[in-house]
């Protein structure tokens, strides 16, 4: 590269040390250079304000640079959560400034997942929340909104974790079908069988009733959402029980499989094997509906919600249950501890032998 005249002397002068004073007075003129003056224009101050002149010389109008705006413009789509303002509450909706070029529309059947009344129930001018985009523009340019579909899709995500963590939830019951009954969790519409109803009464006087629940299925892609009142209760109730231990009960039903008793509001099954030691034909043979009877917990299932009883581990002698039962249900405490001593040794039978290190 050749140097002209004058770069060479700039050059030369770039490369000369400098004084102590000289280099002071640099900073002095720095210092002074970057000081904020005293008179700045304030951002609406008009004075500041580039006229529409200024713009000449940048290559393109403020025509063309409102247009070159409008590209950026916000592009709202089906599916798309937005926030927006309430501005209006009209009879079938509710009007919502989102940003764009039009006010959009959410119809009354959208505002909740709850049913709603009156829009003022749950909505008020010039509140912001949340939006899901349902539509596209119509043909005047309006995108329709939708609450209700922002709360449905965050209940079944509530759903599903209740659900993995096993909860036991309260529900208002406010009808009843032939199969079983109807409640709500989380706005969401679920259902009980009328086999996971554990109660005296009448499906029909069960509206208006809260009851415990438990989640047998979850399943949004098929909007399946089916509840357990008996295996709630069972829950409860077994974290009062245990295995071995006797407790009173009515017989509630006799099937050739066994016997259904109910224990303190839950039901338990003694199995037909489980009767006595000695071979049963029909369990109606030894038992009557209605019954009061004493019976042994064998087994806590509360992840099935079955609780298994035995009246055969009571028996003093093997037949009693079918010659003698009162003589079973008058020992049947000292047959329960002996049974008690018996699991206790088959446990420590079982655990194994320690190894010493040493």
């Amino acid at each position: 590269m050749t140097l002209t005249p004058s770069s060479e002397a700039d050059t030369l002068e770039a490369l000369t040390p400098i004084s102590s004073e000289e280099a002071a007075d640099i900073e002095t003129t720095a210092e002074l250079d970057l000081a904020i003056p005293e008179e700045v224009p304030s951002a609406d101050d008009s004075s500041s304000r580039v006229s529409a002149r200024d713009g000449d010389g940048v290559g393109f109008t403020l025509d063309e640079f409102a247009a070159l705006l409008s590209k950026y413009d916000y592009n709202f789509k089906p599916g798309d959560v937005v926030n927006g303002t309430v501005f209006a509450l009209e009879s079938k909706g509710a009007m919502i400034d989102i940003g764009a070029k039009t006010a959009a529309f959410m119809p009354l059947q959208e505002v909740s997942i709850n049913r709603v009344e009156h829009l003022s129930d749950v909505l008020e001018p010039g509140e912001v929340r949340e939006f899901f985009i349902l539509s596209e523009e119509n043909e005047d340019g309006q995108l329709t909104l939708s609450v209700r579909r922002i709360e449905y899709q965050r209940a079944w995500e509530r759903v599903r974790q209740l659900q993995k963590e096993d909860a036991t939830i309260y529900s208002e019951v406010f009808a009843t079908n032939r199969g079983g009954a109807l409640v709500r969790v989380e706005g969401l519409r679920g259902f009980i069988p009328g086999s996971h109803i554990s109660t005296r009464k009448a499906k029909e006087e069960l509206v208006a009733d809260f009851l415990p629940l438990k989640f047998l299925e979850v399943d949004e892609e098929r909007n399946r959402l089916v509840l357990s009142h008996r295996r709630a209760l069972v829950e409860r109730k077994m974290n009062r029980l245990e295995v071995g231990e006797v407790v009173l009960g009515t017989v509630r039903g006799i099937k050739p499989y066994g016997a259904f008793i109910d224990i303190g509001g839950v039901s338990g099954l003694l199995h037909i094997s489980e009767i006595s030691h000695e071979h049963i034909e029909t369990p109606h043979t030894v038992l009557n509906v209605n019954d009061q009877m004493k019976v042994m917990i064998i087994d806590l299932d509360a992840e099935r919600g079955r609780i298994s009883l035995s009246t055969k581990a009571l028996e003093p002698e093997p037949g009693d249950m079918l010659s003698d039962p009162q003589k079973v249900f008058d020992k049947a405490e000292e047959m329960a501890a002996r049974y008690k001593q018996m699991l206790l040794e088959q446990a420590e039978d079982n655990e194994p032998m320690g190894v010493s290190l040493e």
